[in-house]
């Protein structure tokens, strides 16, 4: 092991186990991340001044949406995992596709499934959708930001080699080369600096102008991925889909959040385009 590696702490990805029953440290971020983002958005949707004559979600409002936007992420994230990152796979074996416990998820596909429930409940309830869109957006980095440490408790979605790092980690499953913990560079800037951010727009801005809020968040996440793609390791049964010609290598997450991009500068512009609510 090269002198600057830093050893892979060992921490087990079972929290606890109670007979066959195991409470695993990523489940445990789901459910956090949903019950500390259901939370946050009860105190946001109290504050009459970030509304104004825009109408805010009550908290029976809220109680379904933690429900719908749950289904929304496990349905989207597994259905965007089998066409994106495994689809020749899952055809063989079109059974696997509902064991979700095996693993996989994509975080793009649970964003258009979180998306759409988030839609469907505020047409539901008559409530404006651009605006419920942005009160869980501005949550949402709180489910990222776990999300990314259990990954990296669980030794998983590893760095790219980085042998010359003062803080590169050996991994227990990314053989002996010190690579980049990756996990934590998504953590700090989805989770935690993309939260920052959207705490100040929604202090100065409020959801006066529904679709502003949502935008920021979709542009400033799939930032975050494209940057953070440049030190993660690429899915084994991908690779890099093109550019390693020309010394860089392009991979579906960056490929994946392009969309990202154009669909938050399209929901700022549809704002923008609206009179601010006094």
């Amino acid at each position: 092991m090269p002198i600057l590696a830093i050893p892979f702490p060992q921490i087990d990805p079972v929290l606890f186990q109670i007979g066959p029953l195991a409470i695993r440290w990523y489940a445990l971020a789901y459910v956090a991340g949903l019950i500390g983002g259901w939370f946050y958005a009860r105190r946001l949707a109290a504050r009459v001044d970030l509304w104004g004559p825009v109408r805010p979600p009550n908290a029976a409002d809220l109680d379904d949406l933690l429900v719908w936007a749950a289904v929304g992420v496990v349905l989207g994230g597994r259905i965007g995992y089998v066409l994106f990152y495994n689809l020749e796979s899952y055809l063989a074996r079109p059974a696997e596709i509902l064991a979700v416990w095996h693993g996989g998820m994509s975080f793009h596909g649970g964003l258009v499934g979180a998306a759409l429930a988030v839609v469907l409940l505020a047409r539901r309830r008559g409530l404006p959708p651009l605006a419920l869109m942005d009160l869980a957006a501005t949550v949402a980095p709180i489910g990222l930001g776990l999300g990314r440490l259990a990954n990296f408790i669980n030794g998983e979605l590893w760095g790219r080699p980085a042998p010359d790092l003062s803080f590169a980690v050996v991994f227990p499953n990314g053989g002996p080369v010190p690579r980049h913990p990756s996990q934590l560079y998504e953590a700090a800037t989805e989770g935690l600096l993309l939260f920052v951010v959207l705490a100040i727009v929604v202090n100065r801005v409020g959801f006066r102008r529904p679709g502003t809020v949502a935008g920021i968040f979709a542009i400033g996440y799939a930032l975050a991925r494209i940057g953070c793609e440049f030190f993660r390791e690429p899915d084994s049964q991908l690779g890099f889909l093109f550019g390693t010609e020309a010394g860089f290598g392009l991979t579906m997450g960056m490929l994946l959040s392009v969309p990202l991009v154009a669909a938050g500068l399209a929901l700022i512009l549809v704002a923008r385009r609206r009179p601010a609510a006094a």
